[in-house]
C-alpha cells in the first residue's frame, strides 16, 4: 500500500446475554438491536467465528484478519507472531450479575481444549453499589469448594469487592470471578472465548432450562491460594503492563500528544470528552487503531475533560 493508512475504526459485534442490557446505547450512543439484551460489544477481534470490519479508511470492508496476515507490517510493525490478532477488545454491559466462573491457565487450557485468557476490567462507570467477585476469600482446599459448589454456597467463599468508576482489576486465568449487577465495563484480554461456568445462580431460560456449567474443567483450573486480590494502584499514567497487553489511562490537555512511536501500532479508547486521532473523530465508547506506519501520529482533545484508554502489545 502507497497511501498513509491513517488511523482504523471498526463495525462492533453485539451479543446478546442473559446477563446484558440497554446501557451501551444509552451510555455510549451504541445502535444495538432494540428487542435484544445485549451485554458484550466486542470492538477489536480476530477470530474465526468472529471478524471486526473495518468501517473508515483505504481498507474500509477488509477484516482484522485480512490486515494481520496481509498487511502485519504496515498496520502492526514489529509484533510478536502468532496465528490471529491476540488481543480481544469488548465493552461489556452487566446489568445482573455474571456466572462465577474460570479461565485456564496455559499451563491445562490445551488439555481443556481451550486457549488460555488472562484479561483485566476498566470500570467505566458502576452503580452505587456494584460489585465484583473475585478470587478466595481465604485459602480454600479443593475438596471443600467442590462441597459448597453441591450445597450451592460457593458464592460465600469468593472475595466480593466493591468497585467505582475508574477502578481497574486485573484477572489472570486461574482466578475465580464473576461481575457483579450495575457495572459497564471495558475488557482487555488475550485472544480466547473460553470460560468454565461453576455457578450460575440458578439462572433458567424461557424454557426452564439452566446454563451449562463446566465444574470438573473449573476445578482444574482454579487457584485455591489466590485470595481477596485488590483494585490496580496506578503508577502514573500506567494501570497494566505484561506479557500480553499494556494499559494506560491518559487525561488529555490542549496538546497533542503522540498515541504510538513511529513503527508502532497504538489503539485507543475515549473514556469522556471527545477526540480525534489524525482525521478521525472519536467519542465516549469508540475505539481507534493507528497502524504502525501511519503519518499522523497524534491523539488530541476537541473538548474539555478529555480521557481515554491507550492499548498496547509489548515488545519481546
Amino acid at each position: 500500500m502507497t497511501q498513509d493508512p491513517g488511523p482504523l475504526t471498526f463495525e462492533p459485534l453485539f451479543f446478546e446475554r442473559v446477563w446484558g442490557g440497554r446501557k451501551l446505547q444509552s451510555f455510549y450512543g451504541k445502535s444495538i438491536p432494540s428487542d435484544k439484551r445485549i451485554g458484550e460489544s466486542w470492538e477489536i477481534v480476530d477470530r474465526a467465528e468472529a471478524q471486526s470490519i473495518v468501517r473508515d479508511g483505504p481498507w474500509r470492508g477488509r477484516s482484522l484478519h485480512d490486515l494481520w496476515v496481509n498487511e502485519r507490517a504496515t498496520v502492526f510493525g514489529s509484533v510478536p507472531d502468532s496465528p490471529r490478532f491476540p488481543l480481544l477488545l469488548k465493552l461489556l454491559d452487566c446489568r445482573e450479575r455474571l456466572s462465577l466462573q474460570v479461565h485456564p491457565p496455559a499451563s491445562v487450557a490445551a488439555l481443556l481444549n481451550g486457549e488460555a485468557k488472562t484479561e483485566c476490567w476498566y470500570i467505566a462507570d458502576a452503580d452505587p453499589e456494584a460489585e465484583l467477585y473475585l478470587g478466595l476469600n481465604k485459602l480454600e482446599s479443593p475438596h471443600d469448594f467442590r462441597k459448597a459448589l453441591r450445597n450451592e454456597t460457593a458464592a460465600q467463599l469468593v472475595y466480593r469487592s466493591s468497585v467505582k468508576t475508574g477502578d481497574t482489576f486485573f484477572i489472570p486465568s486461574g482466578r475465580i470471578h464473576a461481575i457483579g449487577g450495575g457495572n459497564l465495563i471495558v475488557e482487555i484480554q488475550q485472544n480466547s472465548d473460553t470460560t468454565f461456568r461453576v455457578f450460575d445462580w440458578n439462572r433458567t431460560d424461557e424454557k426452564g432450562a439452566q446454563r451449562q456449567l463446566h465444574i470438573e474443567e473449573a476445578m482444574r483450573c482454579i487457584d485455591f491460594t489466590d485470595c481477596a486480590p485488590r483494585p490496580i494502584k496506578p503508577e502514573g499514567e500506567k494501570l497494566v503492563s505484561n506479557a500480553f497487553f499494556s494499559l494506560e489511562r491518559w487525561q488529555l490537555n490542549e496538546t497533542p500528544r503522540e498515541l504510538a512511536p513511529p513503527g508502532s501500532f497504538g489503539i485507543a479508547l475515549c473514556l469522556s470528552g471527545s477526540c480525534a486521532c489524525g482525521t478521525i473523530p472519536f467519542k465516549p465508547g469508540d475505539f481507534v487503531l493507528l497502524p504502525a506506519e501511519a503519518t499522523d501520529r497524534t491523539v488530541k482533545p476537541m473538548g474539555e475533560s478529555t480521557s481515554l484508554l491507550r492499548i498496547t502489545i509489548p515488545h519481546r
